[in-house]
Parts: structure tokens; C-alpha cells; sequence
């Protein structure tokens, strides 16, 4: 698919179906194109979409059965559009930095493939609101999602949420200063049994019965 050059073809790339709940159009959106007046479109979107149905159907669709709403705050970001935030103070790091992170259509350094989103989860922001450790849904994720990275942000516990071919499990935070959970292929600072206990009232793993159309009864 070439980088759309029409509105309707725009219109095009937002149809993509990512996974069973998302689609290209929910991460097109950002402020700082919106207010900037910039185009946040991937310049190339075949590589966007790959990156983005890894995370959606790995990491975002297990939510979704989890948790109900899964709320994007920011997804993909174009290069240009990343650069210009990083230019101006407006929390984007260095787009080298960010290749196969919120720059979905480069791979990194290494050739690999990834994609970030900023999400948030109605369900555990309400509990994180009235005080609710962040830590019990970082240990979640862990425990039961093949992430990459993630990166907890004190409003309303958004966090960065990385899919990558080659993952690295590391987990940092904004909440109470800069700090950092694990690192790469450091051992957990909790046992299994600490952290299951930290989240045993969470939602049964994929619980959620969504329902799904009876395909055999459409017509032909």
C-alpha cells in the first residue's frame, strides 16, 4: 500500500482491520498533528499495519477480553510528526529512538519490527484513582502478555504498551519520579505468588464473552 496522497485514500488505510477489535483509524490520531497542523499518516503503511496487528491481536485484544474498553491515548506516530515533537518539548523522544516504537512504519536498528501505544484501562484507572498500587496491573501484563516494554505515566495510569519481534520485558514508571521495575533479562523483584496476589481480584484472563455474528446463518 503506498502512503495515501487523497483524503479517500486515507479514509482507506483507517478502514484496515488490525485484530478482532481495532482498527489503523483508532492509532491515526494525535495532538500534535492536530493542533500543529501536521499529517500523521505512516510513509509506509504495509509496515505499519504489520506492526500493528502484532500489537493489537498480541497484547490489545487479550485486554479488550479482560477488561472491557481499552482506551487509546496515542498510537502511531509518523516520523515527521515525531520529530517535531521532540523539537518543540512535546514528550516524543528522538525519532531514532523511537523506530519500531510509536514509529511504527521503521524498524529499529537491528531490522526488527514494533509498535507502542499509549493506552489506559477504565477499569483499573477508577481503583488507581482511589489509590490502587500501579504496580498490580504492570505485574498483570507481565505475567500473562508477551510485551516488550512498558512505560506508567501518573494521569489516569497510562502506560506505553510495546510489541516487538524480539522483546525486551522491561518495565519503567513516571509514577513518584523516574524509576524502574525490571530491566532486561534482570529476575523479577517479586515471586509469582507475590505478584498473583497483587492482582487476584482482576478479571478472569480473557473472561469476557464477547459475542461473535453466526456466520452460518448469513446468507449465501
Amino acid at each position: 500500500m503506498r502512503r495515501p496522497g487523497s483524503m479517500w485514500s486515507l479514509e482507506t488505510l483507517g478502514r484496515v482491520r488490525l485484530s478482532k477489535y481495532f482498527f489503523m483509524r483508532e492509532f491515526l490520531y494525535s495532538e500534535i498533528a492536530n493542533f500543529h497542523q501536521l499529517q500523521n499518516i505512516p510513509d509506509n503503511p504495509d509496515l505499519a499495519i504489520k506492526a500493528g496487528e502484532g500489537l493489537c491481536g498480541n497484547l490489545l485484544d487479550p485486554m479488550v477480553e479482560t477488561f472491557g474498553v481499552v482506551s487509546v491515548r496515542s498510537g502511531l506516530r509518523s516520523e515527521a510528526v515525531n520529530d517535531f515533537g521532540n523539537e518543540h518539548a512535546l514528550n516524543c523522544a528522538k525519532s531514532v529512538s523511537d523506530y519500531a516504537g510509536h514509529i511504527w512504519d521503521r524498524r529499529d536498528a537491528a531490522g526488527h519490527v514494533g509498535a507502542c501505544a499509549t493506552i489506559v484501562i477504565p477499569w483499573f484507572a477508577d481503583q488507581y484513582a482511589l489509590g490502587r498500587d500501579w504496580r498490580d496491573l504492570a505485574w498483570w501484563v507481565h505475567d500473562h502478555l508477551p510485551y516488550s516494554e512498558m512505560q506508567f505515566f501518573p494521569k489516569l495510569c497510562a502506560f506505553n504498551l510495546t510489541w516487538h519481534e524480539v522483546p525486551t520485558r522491561e518495565i519503567r514508571t513516571w509514577i513518584g519520579g523516574n524509576g524502574v521495575l525490571l530491566r532486561h533479562a534482570e529476575q523479577e523483584s517479586e515471586t509469582k505468588e507475590q505478584r498473583r496476589a497483587r492482582y487476584a481480584d482482576f478479571p478472569v484472563f480473557r473472561g469476557l464473552r464477547i459475542p461473535s455474528p453466526n456466520l452460518a446463518k448469513l446468507p449465501n
